[in-house]
């Protein structure tokens, strides 16, 4: 599937900004899943923008901006090709053993709730691979997923007890349950395609990773209930959701911040040559 992806980030403020930096994560890579056919990231005000990698691999840019600054946008305009492994990540730039990512963080602490899904998906026959399958399931099953314009993230534990959250607490949900089952489990973030058949495909997304050393990682999207399909674009990965934000930044003066964000992400119309 090619897939056009239009995401524009917008601030606002009372009083203007002196000095701004942020890390920008917005920006897919390349893997067996996944062909970046073109990708923009483009602030909308004068600054300095610097392309590394973080500890994880993941693309990053350094923005940072002289005020007084008071409203810009950062456009990010691509076009990606996916094809379907049936979660099977495969071809990606690992910079961190998998053991590295049975560590909790205070998104993915463990309680009652979140013990009881794991002991659930653990009584199931089968392989690892099963049992990881089924704990998707059950978090599909038993935990709502709603919209990220609507909500805060709350985190695993959080998420657990309310029986609801946002794409990235459901994930965070499963990372919690599959390091208590042994598995190295990671944070993804990334675009689904809209799509009549998942309940959430409505641009930016988040999901899991686990790793089992027969298959190596595997992605499960517990909100969708799947695995993720050509739909998905992958984008960054960490321990958690701060690992991985799109953004996270400082600045210096800017009270009184309004945030709009936009993101659709869709299939790209084929171009015809000769019509």
């Amino acid at each position: 599937m090619r897939i056009r992806i239009s995401h524009s980030i917008a601030y606002s403020y009372a009083e203007p900004v002196r000095q701004l930096r942020q890390v920008l994560r917005l920006t897919p890579r390349d893997h067996d899943g996944q062909h970046v056919m073109s990708w923009r990231v483009a602030p909308s005000i004068d600054g300095r923008l610097h392309a590394g990698q973080d500890p994880f691999g993941n693309i990053v840019h350094d923005f940072s901006a002289d005020g007084p600054i008071e409203s810009y946008t950062i456009e990010i305009n691509g076009v990606v090709e996916t094809i379907d492994l049936a979660g099977a990540v495969r071809g990606v730039t690992e910079k961190a053993p998998p053991d590295v990512f049975m560590r909790d963080t205070r998104l993915t602490q463990a309680n009652e709730p979140l013990r009881a899904l794991a002991n659930k998906a653990a009584g199931t026959d089968g392989s690892d691979l099963t049992r990881l399958h089924a704990l998707m399931e059950a978090i599909n099953a038993e935990i709502r997923c709603v919209p990220t314009a609507d909500h805060l993230g709350i985190g695993a534990a959080a998420c657990a007890e309310a029986g609801k959250g946002i794409p990235q607490d459901v994930a965070h949900v499963f990372m919690t349950c599959a390091r208590l089952l042994g598995a190295p489990a990671r944070y993804v973030s990334g675009y689904v395609a809209a799509s009549d058949t998942l309940s959430h495909a409505d641009g930016a997304h988040a999901w899991a990773e686990a790793y089992l050393p027969d298959y190596g990682w595997i992605g499960f999207d517990s909100a969708n209930g799947l695995c993720p399909i050509d739909t998905h674009v992958r984008v960054a990965n960490g321990l958690d959701y701060a690992d991985a934000a799109p953004v996270r930044g400082a600045r210096t003066g800017g009270q009184g911040e309004s945030l709009l964000v936009e993101v659709t992400a869709q299939a790209a119309k084929p171009r015809f040559q000769g019509q």
